[in-house]
């Protein structure tokens, strides 16, 4: 088999990995998006508050530790001791869960039957007052996050050489990992919208907020309840970023590589999420493989954007999107 063949077949093994977690950033605009039929603009940054707040909980970290020495003259950082990882997880979600609280109770309750752009101006501000919050919270400077998934050669994390047909491809094995967790999501959630008595509710409120109210549907309980898992996919991707790149601010990005994710797979199909991920990811990768050399590189900057600008031209609801009909 030709090296180049060879090459691009791990280009494409590669960019299907780095699709999934695009996808599961763009897991947390649908979901929110299907409820409420809000763009949630905070989620890349609810997916850095996440992570941050991980690290923070895993460590000891003293939360506010530079305003309080700032006020009190003290020089404390640390409580003196370490946290479990799957203990740190699950209070972590607990913060985020009093998170989609608040953000219901003191914003959305009070944006019911606005206009979408207002509802959306919400979530600008929401993101610049988390990321705020985190910085006030835990610092600004980069942190290293294991959640202590297995290390070494030929377990989950480092890059290890695989033997496909006789030849080898080196996949990152996190990757892999977050192709699974995404799977399951994908799965779990499909089947909570679509088999649920709480998913139907949630799809009624998306609908229309007034008409869900009047046959009993209580909006508080179905905002805060799709608020919290958009904070436990937050989390997730939150992870998985922050276990491979390190968690720092400009992980709050992801979210504008997201978009063109949503463009491609409609802003209401779980589905269409993941398959929207790995469309960018395998052509970004592939563009930057056959394209990038002619032009200079750095192809994966602007490809998605490019793609994403053609199908808002000719299919603007993307590939599983509902194209709207209003009747004048």
């Amino acid at each position: 088999m030709p090296d180049q063949l060879i090459y691009a077949m791990e280009v494409i093994l590669n960019g299907l990995m780095a699709g999934v977690l695009y996808a599961l950033v763009a897991l947390g605009f649908v979901l929110i998006y299907k409820a409420s039929g809000i763009f949630n603009y905070a989620q890349g940054v609810m997916a850095l508050f996440a992570a941050m707040t991980l690290v923070g909980i895993m460590n000891g970290q003293v939360p506010f530790a530079h305003l309080i020495n700032a006020i009190f003259g003290g020089h404390i950082t640390h409580f003196g001791w370490n946290i479990p990882a799957l203990l740190a997880i699950i209070l972590t979600m607990g913060v985020m869960v009093l998170l989609a609280w608040a953000v219901q109770h003191f914003v959305m309750r009070h944006l019911v039957g606005q206009e979408p752009i207002i509802l959306f101006m919400a979530t600008i501000g929401l993101a610049y007052f988390l990321e705020g919050v985190a910085d006030l919270m835990w610092g600004s400077e980069i942190k290293t996050l294991d959640v202590g998934l297995p290390q070494g050669i030929n377990l989950w994390i480092d890059e290890t050489t695989y033997n496909i047909f006789g030849y080898g491809f080196f996949i990152d094995n996190l990757d892999i990992v977050a192709t699974i967790i995404a799977a399951l999501l994908v799965a779990a959630l499909v089947a909570f919208s679509q088999y649920t008595k709480q998913g139907r509710a949630m799809r009624a409120v998306a609908d229309d907020h007034q008409a869900a109210l009047s046959v009993g549907i209580s909006l508080n309980f179905i905002w805060v309840m799709v608020w919290s898992v958009a904070g436990f996919v937050a989390l997730v991707a939150g992870i998985m970023w922050g276990t491979k790149s390190g968690v720092q601010f400009s992980l709050s990005l992801i979210a504008l590589k997201a978009l063109p994710v949503l463009m491609l797979g409609g802003f209401t199909s779980i589905p269409g999420a993941i398959v929207g991920g790995l469309i960018i990811g395998v052509g970004e990768k592939l563009f930057e493989f056959a394209v990038g050399p002619l032009v200079g590189g750095a192809t994966e900057n602007w490809f998605a954007y490019v793609l994403a600008l053609i199908f808002l031209v000719f299919r603007p609801q993307g590939l599983f999107g509902e194209k709207i009909i209003e009747r004048v």
